[in-house]
């Protein structure tokens, strides 16, 4: 009885702090797992004046038709490649921002890189989209302009297929650097600094102290990143790719999202849309478990 009473007590005392979570709660079951109901579209002949539960079933033949779309493995390798590149380039940007910074002693002059670096992280796609139209322009933009006084002829940067793929990857890290450039300076602050003064007494320059100090003190986290980022190998960035994208470039910059969005939300083809994203999703659960037995194997990350 003692044992009820105790958890009793414990109970009421943290009620406040169990009706503080209620609204959030509300909100991931109307918003995240309520339009799970859909999901049964990918398994049906979806008619929207019948709904989820009179349309006809068909089982696999939406995930059987899907293999039969012309550009579905393009989409799928635009999407892989894209975001594999992502990858890459926001581990080694980061780590390089990150020891450059940390090589800095001018306190005011790091806080202002860091600053700016970190700026374009809080802007919205929609914004930054219209920013790199206007930058890119063939016609008025800056960039052409520039090249054109060393006798460039215009480029069209977001309507030329070859380049289109990378100009994403490039906005991405511009975007996206600054964020991880701060979790790899604070785990620069985790290193020991007596490890530095003994290199100094051994006559370690800075090269060599970045060598075989900084960058194994960096290891640990720069690999947990890596490892974690695969779980989202699929999602190349719908946001970013949606507002800078035209039917120039389908055939480089067409990730599963926007031609999700097309079939779903432009073709009406619901069930078809709805079986390429329920694919997508669970290809994507499949990688994240992946990654956190990579991340418990090689980093010492456990997910509780």
């Amino acid at each position: 009885m003692e044992v009820l009473s105790s958890k009793g007590k414990k109970w009421i005392r943290e009620m406040p702090l169990h009706l503080m979570m209620v609204p959030g709660i509300l909100l991931l079951l109307i918003f995240s797992y309520g339009p799970m109901v859909g999901i049964v579209m990918a398994f049906q002949r979806f008619n929207a004046t019948k709904g989820f539960f009179r349309s006809e079933w068909i089982g696999l033949d939406n995930f059987e038709f899907i293999l039969q779309i012309p550009d579905v493995r393009q989409v799928f390798w635009n999407t892989i490649f894209i975001a594999f590149m992502k990858i890459i380039a926001s581990l080694i940007v980061p780590v390089g921002l990150a020891l450059l910074l940390n090589e800095l002693r001018a306190k005011y002059i790091k806080r202002s890189i860091q600053t700016i670096i970190y700026l374009p992280y809080f802007l919205s796609w929609v914004l930054l989209a219209g920013i790199l139209i206007d930058i890119l322009s063939p016609s008025s933009g800056i960039v052409n302009q520039l090249l054109g006084i060393f006798g460039v002829e215009p480029i069209f940067f977001l309507g030329n297929e070859k380049i289109f793929p990378y100009l994403l990857v490039v906005t991405h890290v511009w975007k996206e650097a600054g964020f991880g450039t701060i979790i790899y300076l604070a785990a620069l602050t985790g290193i020991n600094p007596t490890l530095y003064e003994a290199a100094v007494v051994d006559g370690a320059n800075r090269w060599r102290q970045i060598w075989h100090i900084t960058l194994p003190g960096l290891t640990p986290i720069v690999i947990l990143m890596t490892v974690l980022s695969l779980g989202g190998i699929l999602n190349a960035g719908f946001d970013q790719v949606f507002n800078l994208y035209n039917p120039l470039v389908y055939s480089t910059g067409d990730i599963i999202d926007t031609m999700v969005y097309r079939m779903g939300l432009i073709d009406n083809q619901y069930s078809i849309a709805t079986a390429v994203g329920l694919f997508k999703s669970v290809v994507s659960v499949i990688l994240i478990m992946v990654s956190y037995k990579l991340a418990d194997k090689y980093a010492g990350y456990k997910v509780l």
